[in-house]
């Protein structure tokens, strides 16, 4: 049995609440947000972002970060991506050296580009940091849905030990060493996925969510080898694995978002009806830059992000992307 905390208490933190304590690990779970807490503490239950889900008597929540953090043989940080740096910097003074901090959100900061254990690691530089993720809706993993995710770590033994603790006969963990290749897959699959529901909501069919799938995972792969990740990594869970399943799925916010934009809101609309984070909005203008940093074509991502953020028509974009310049599949 081990110690662990779980930072964030959204529905992706509490699902893994749920599955570390039926692992038989004592958990303790702390959230910024007072009323959910008290809202937990009450019901056992994440009754407005996992409704359904009853969690285990055994696992503790509080609202002292410390809590959660201190003498801990792990920390889960579960926050959405925009709040993983100041949650890290808010953490740092309660980590130990060599703490196992495991990032379980998918992004990439806008305007430092940086991933998010890339930033765990300069707020927190005294712990271990391991990536964790792949195709998991909260929704499933809470009900005990069968699932397969990866932990990903330059240091094997670090991968390894999350990989023991979270492993299930439910929920089978993969290792890595390519973590950075990870956290590019999972952030800019969210991308895609706005791309996906933007075609649903305009009414588009299969072929269509299939095109955009399959070429989504080849500028995806492009970047993320150009920038230093391994091309077997955007061939598995972490890669194709997830853009399937956030592209297909309705547990996801960001093709939900998408299909609302396709409809004709605007992308504040869309975020505001979702009611969660669309992490695939603020990734959006980072890949972007990533794109141009490492000089790599990724027409469907730019096209996202004129809708997004320069007013163009969806259908517009698409028309766009269908009648570039002729090119051999491959290249």
């Amino acid at each position: 049995m081990k110690r662990i905390g779980v930072i964030g208490a959204g529905s992706w933190g509490t699902a893994l609440a749920k599955l570390l304590s039926d692992n038989g690990h004592k958990v303790t779970v702390y959230s910024a947000i007072a009323s959910e807490i008290d809202m937990m503490k009450e019901f056992h239950e994440q009754r407005d972002k996992l409704p359904g889900v009853i969690l285990p008597d055994s696992i503790v929540f509080t609202k002292e970060m410390g809590e959660a953090v201190e003498g801990m043989d792990a920390v889960v940080l579960a926050v959405p991506s925009p709040f993983t740096r100041s949650t890290a910097r808010s953490m740092s003074g309660c980590v130990k050296e060599g703490q196992i901090i495991v990032s379980v959100a998918k992004g990439i900061e806008d305007g430092s580009f940086d991933t998010l254990s890339e930033i765990i690691s300069e707020e927190i530089p005294q712990c271990r940091v391991v990536v964790l993720c792949g195709p998991t809706h909260a929704e499933e993993v809470g009900k005990g849905t069968p699932t397969a995710i990866v932990a990903g770590s330059v240091n094997k033994e670090d991968a390894e030990l999350v990989q023991d603790i979270f492993m299930s006969e439910v929920f089978r963990v993969y290792t890595s060493d390519d973590p950075y290749g990870m956290e590019l897959g999972g952030a800019l699959k969210n991308v895609i996925a706005l791309a996906a529901g933007i075609a649903d909501g305009l009414g588009y069919g299969d072929n269509t969510k299939a095109a955009l799938i399959t070429r989504g995972i080849h500028e995806i792969a492009r970047l993320g080898v150009a920038a230093g990740g391994k091309k077997e990594t955007f061939e598995g869970l972490t890669g194709i694995g997830d853009l399937i399943v956030t592209c297909a799925s309705m547990h996801s916010r960001n093709r939900r978002a998408g299909i609302l934009i396709g409809q004709g809101k605007t992308a504040d609309e869309a975020m505001a009806e979702v009611s969660q984070v669309v992490e695939g909005v603020y990734s959006a203008k980072a890949a972007i830059h990533l794109a141009d940093r490492y000089n790599v074509d990724m027409p469907i991502i730019n096209e996202v992000n004129k809708v997004l953020f320069e007013n163009k028509r969806p259908d517009e974009a698409m028309t766009d992307l269908m009648t570039r310049d002729r090119k051999a599949e491959n290249r």
